[in-house]
């Protein structure tokens, strides 16, 4: 491995946390000097120059290998958790260091889980840095190395393969570099739309602006220990679940639509697929929060139900009730709707909508030969042919994603979380979502939990985040070394 190429990466992964340090010092500043204004202030100067430092005194190197960009996706990662979770430790309050850690990794992974069980008590320079893990995050911090790895690299195509996943740019051929301006375009697009349409639906900017960052980012955090219910106002609703689905969607799909002026790439079959499916989870979730008396109208049942569904399915996790009060058959729904999730080439989590369809026009090529052994079938989506070598890939991801539930439940018990909260945290936290049920659901926080928990969900949404595979990479790079 080459430690020159790979600090400096690194570096510049932190500078990029240290930009938005810097920026919620200027909150701060703004806001009459608040309480987390030293915090955020040391935070910042202890990030820059550890981040700066490969800069100055590592010389710069070329030649960057895959085990070089394996072990940059998971550095970057990790390290800007560690430095994420300064501004919290340094500023107090609930968070000891078991909950900075939890708060700090439930950002950059996008997953808005919460130790808070008072969100509003957090000055607004400290709810700014809340908001900005999430739009770190969101784009990947590996994103942003992409955009300063030289172009003649071999190994960018590979590296955007890890961080976009192969599924994303089926049927969108184009080069590399065009696949991580495209996608940081949309992603800026929908942030600088999302916070105008918020401050004319009725909140503030500084609201406007945290909650533009949370949504595109299928993250969650809010200004407001109640979220979106906090507002009780349906334009802000109706935005939030317009770009909660607007995000979850292919971002080659939606630059696609917007570049060509047409509405032919809507016609994806994995798009149809998707919203299919929370077509299908609405109508379910609806009847069952109708019939338990949860709601006082059917259509206060339908809005509700469209929402969270939505909110789920995205990964956003944003809410508008608690669903501690629901039925156990609601919570069962959301949490099949938090295994699928979004669709690749897009900022939600999960093992992706694309994953579904795939195994169920797997499992269907498999009757079919059973039945017809001598027939000629395959498994198309459009135009495209999937390949078997493909098809094994995909289904070895789902294999290893449903293993890792399993073992978190597993381990989960042992730590003395109840069963249903084992496997919906586990769920929720490998999908990204965030809120699970009962004390840790929407108007939740998961505080009350052990730290051995928080810990093992942390590890959790980090594996749904890059999608397990960089993880296994480096460990095996690691034993290996050590076997030798």
């Amino acid at each position: 491995m080459n430690i020159k190429i790979i600090s400096r990466n690194v570096g510049f992964a932190l500078l990029v946390s240290a930009l938005f340090m810097f920026l919620s010092v200027l909150v701060s500043m703004a806001n009459g000097n608040d309480s987390a204004l030293t915090a955020l202030l040391i935070s910042f100067i202890i990030t820059f120059i550890v981040g700066i430092f490969p800069f100055i005194f590592v010389r710069r190197s070329s030649g960057i290998t895959l085990r070089d960009g394996f072990m940059i996706i998971v550095l970057s990662w990790l390290l800007s958790f560690i430095f994420g979770m300064l501004p919290y430790i340094l500023w107090g309050g609930p968070f000891t260091v078991a909950n900075a850690w939890f708060e700090s990794v439930s950002g950059y992974t996008t997953t808005g889980a919460t130790i808070l069980e008072n969100v509003e008590a957090l000055p607004d320079s400290l709810l700014f840095w809340r908001s900005s893990t999430h739009f770190i995050g969101g784009l990947g911090v590996v994103v942003f190395l992409l955009l300063i790895i030289p172009n003649s690299s071999p190994v960018r195509l590979r590296l955007t393969n890890m961080e976009l996943s192969s599924l994303s740019r089926e049927g969108y051929s184009t080069r590399t570099n065009k696949i991580v301006r495209m996608f940081a375009a949309v992603y800026l697009t929908l942030n600088a739309a999302a916070f105008f349409a918020y401050w004319a639906a009725g909140m503030t900017p500084f609201e406007a602006v945290n909650h533009a960052f949370s949504v595109c980012a299928s993250g969650g955090f809010s200004t407001r220990t109640q979220s979106i219910a906090s507002f009780g106002s349906r334009p802000i609703e109706a935005v939030s679940m317009l770009f909660m689905l607007l995000t979850s969607l292919h971002f080659g799909m939606l630059y696609l639509v917007f570049a060509t002026r047409s509405l032919k790439p809507l016609k994806n079959p994995v798009l149809k697929f998707y919203l299919l499916s929370l077509l299908l989870f609405t109508l379910v979730l609806t009847c069952l929060l109708r019939a338990d008396g949860c709601t006082q109208s059917w259509g206060e049942s339908l809005w509700t139900g469209a929402f969270q569904i939505i909110s789920t399915a995205s990964t956003t996790g944003f809410s508008l009730s608690d669903n501690a009060d629901w039925p156990v058959t609601a919570g069962i729904v959301m949490m099949f709707a938090g295994l699928m999730c979004g669709c690749a080439g897009s900022t939600s989590g999960g093992v992706k909508a694309d994953r579904v369809l795939t195994f169920l026009k797997s499992v269907r090529l498999r009757v079919l030969r059973t039945v017809h052994p001598s027939s000629v079938t395959e498994v198309r989506f459009g135009d495209h042919i999937v390949r078997e070598e493909e098809l094994s890939a995909q289904m070895l991801y789902l294999t290893l994603y449903c293993l890792l539930i399993s073992l978190s439940v597993f381990i989960s018990l042992l730590l003395g979380v109840d069963s249903l909260n084992s496997f919906a945290a586990s769920v929720m936290s490998l999908g990204n979502v965030g809120p699970a049920l009962g004390p840790l659901g929407n108007m939740g926080s998961f505080c009350s939990i052990s730290d051995g928990a928080k810990f093992l969900y942390t590890m959790d949404m980090f594996c749904g985040r890059i999608e397990i595979y960089p993880i296994l990479a480096v460990l095996t790079m690691l034993f290996s070394r050590k076997v030798k």
